[in-house]
């Protein structure tokens, strides 16, 4: 690693500058397209980020504007944020996965003037909604449809290739403009605002988030001092860009020299990680969890033998991961069959995986110390870290040479945690943010005495690890006044190779309930069934009585291990996944409880009617 002063720049608006001057002919960026990956240097990230910042500043953007940025995670919407940011301009991220009335909720609290999408499907989105913005003026699209018939409005509509060409005809024809380009991004101060990040709001209407370039660089900074990661690293990435943590990795990786390469789509990871054959990958839980699922369905195949060598297998992945954990060297014997696992059945997971992983980051849900276990026993370290949209977003991370199963990691280095008398975590730190967008009474709740409030229930222990047991808002209350936290015991329950989601029930309740999601493979697996082909197929075997069987099973095992109060007494098995689509999940696939409660209102009180 390079000397402690160039490893960050002063502000994400010099950024595209920085990593273009440290590594200009390095492939920082990349996207999988069919069986290639099209690669950008340093070099021509920078050309193309200038481009793109001049021809939106001759459409008029200026310092301070606010910018909607509706568009799926690929380069260029990297060197867009980055050419709004080196503008002085803020950066508002929406999800793509929105319906036009979010998307017209946040551009318009936020006051934004432009609107940068990626397809006709979202133009479409900002057109229904823009009678309601009266602050919008302009709006670009990434990748238009040639036979889209675009109708014509009040908002002048460009396509980014339009708007580039006109950055590049500004540099051809005023000598010195690229420099003056430079020289704006370097008039942007550390306190200055970078961008507005409405979250995702599992409950409740979302607030936007206001973060400044410096709460941003901190975050990189502690990020960078806990993991050594340079030019040498190749990332897959395919989670949201408009997520806060991905977006964080992102500007981590360009000021390190790391390649990030952009997967297709999510449905295409398996493959482009085989093209990829990436050092890093960040992560939510229920990825990886769908991996642990293939790899356990895969050595589930095979003879008698090779199925007991898996298992055995399995079982020696785990020993290890305990002696790590424990501080003590494996035994001769654990050694001998760690060598010999190795080279029977981890290697081969790891070859199908590329062979080249260093590390994989899991964030934004817990994990589960099980599926910590397992990877790390195979030769994968997941490593889970912890943070919100309101703290930019890391506070912790787990260190890789001190893992701790079941917790988050530790501190960062310019991070301060404490525990409030109420088990809530508390965070104090330059990557807090400054406030809530417009919300003044908001953002006093939230940020007292110079702490930030996370509303997240936790404890820390005598070596500094963070465990997170559960969110404060969520903490279900019986009828009869006991407590209970929703999160481990959905956590167990997920422990389960049968069960993919779970939804723990029980506020104002005599008890709680549970609804169960099958892992429809491996619950056809177990049955010796096919594997259901369509919805209808998917209902007849969650209804079938043998399944409703092997989950009580499942409910009483997790049973065993929780108060009385805690236990789950009836449960309803769900006859498909929950999706996105529906509005069952946020875009980071967190459960949205309110919406789950209404949606199967009649599942749930039936269980207590019974």
């Amino acid at each position: 690693m390079t000397d402690e002063i160039t490893q960050w720049p002063p502000t994400i608006a010099q950024l595209p500058f920085f990593a273009s001057g440290r590594f200009p002919t390095a492939d920082l960026l990349g996207r999988c397209e069919g069986d290639a990956i099209i690669k950008t240097s340093g070099r021509d990230l920078i050309e193309q980020v200038r481009e793109v910042g001049l021809g939106l500043q001759s459409l008029g953007l200026a310092a301070g504007d606010r910018v909607v940025l509706l568009a799926e995670s690929r380069p260029d919407w990297l060197i867009v944020d980055l050419a709004i940011l080196a503008s002085g301009a803020v950066t508002v991220p929406v999800y793509p996965t929105l319906a036009a009335e979010q998307v017209g909720f946040i551009a318009r609290d936020s006051g934004a003037v432009m609107a940068i999408v990626s397809t006709t499907v979202q133009l479409e989105k900002i057109l229904l909604v823009a009678p309601t913005l009266p602050s919008l003026r302009t709006i670009v699209i990434t990748r238009p449809d040639p036979a889209a018939n675009v109708p014509a409005g009040s908002v002048a509509i460009h396509t980014l290739k339009e708007i580039s060409a006109r950055g590049h005809d500004a540099i051809k024809a005023g000598w010195g403009v690229g420099r003056e380009f430079h020289d704006r991004a370097k008039r942007v101060q550390p306190s200055d605002p970078a961008t507005i990040v409405y979250t995702s709001g599992t409950t409740g209407e979302p607030k936007g988030v206001m973060l400044s370039h410096a709460n941003l660089v901190a975050n990189l900074e502690g990020v960078v001092k806990r993991f050594n990661v340079d030019e040498r690293d190749v990332a897959l990435s395919f989670l949201p860009l408009c997520h806060g943590f991905e977006r964080l990795v992102a500007y981590v990786y360009l000021s390190q020299g790391v390649s990030m390469i952009f997967a297709e789509a999510l449905e295409t990871v398996a493959r482009n990680i085989a093209m990829v054959r990436p050092t890093l990958m960040t992560g939510v839980p229920r990825v990886y969890e769908k991996l642990h699922a293939r790899i356990m369905a895969k050595g589930q195949e095979g003879s008698a033998v090779a199925r007991a060598v898996f298992a055995w297998a399995c079982r020696v992945a785990d020993a290890k991961a305990c002696a790590f954990v424990a501080g003590r060297a494996p035994s001769l014997w654990l050694a001998w069959q760690i060598q010999l696992a190795d080279r029977l059945v981890f290697s081969k997971i790891r070859a199908g995986l590329g062979g080249r992983f260093r590390f994989a980051v899991s964030g934004s849900a817990p994990l589960g110390e099980t599926l910590g276990r397992f990877f790390y026993g195979i030769g994968l370290p997941l490593i889970e870290g912890y943070g919100l949209t309101e703290t930019s977003p890391v506070l912790t991370a787990m260190p890789l040479d001190a893992i701790r199963f079941g917790t988050v990691g530790t501190p960062l280095a310019n991070v301060e945690l404490k525990i409030a008398a109420d088990g809530e975590i508390l965070a104090r730190g330059p990557n807090v943010m400054s406030g809530y967008y417009r919300r003044p009474d908001d953002t006093a709740a939230a940020l007292k005495d110079g702490w930030f409030y996370t509303g997240d229930i936790g404890e820390l222990d005598d070596h500094g690890y963070l465990k997170i047991t559960d969110r404060k808002k969520e903490l279900l209350c019986t009828s009869g006044g006991k407590k209970i936290a929703p999160q481990p015991i959905e956590n167990a329950l997920r422990a389960n190779r049968l069960i993919a989601e779970a939804v723990l029930i029980g506020d104002n309740r005599h008890f709680p309930t549970a609804l169960l999601v099958p892992d429809f493979a491996a619950l056809s697996g177990r049955l010796g069934v096919a594997r259901p082909a369509d919805a209808a197929a998917a209902a007849t075997l969650a209804a079938r009585r043998d399944a409703n069987a092997l989950y009580a099973e499942a409910v009483e095992a997790v049973n065993a291990k929780l108060a009385q109060y805690e236990r789950i007494k009836k449960f309803h098995v769900l006859p498909r996944e929950l999706t996105l689509e529906a509005g069952e999940l946020t875009p980071t696939l967190k459960v949205k409880r309110r919406v789950i409660d209404v949606k199967y209102k009649a599942e749930i009180e039936a269980m207590y009617r019974e």
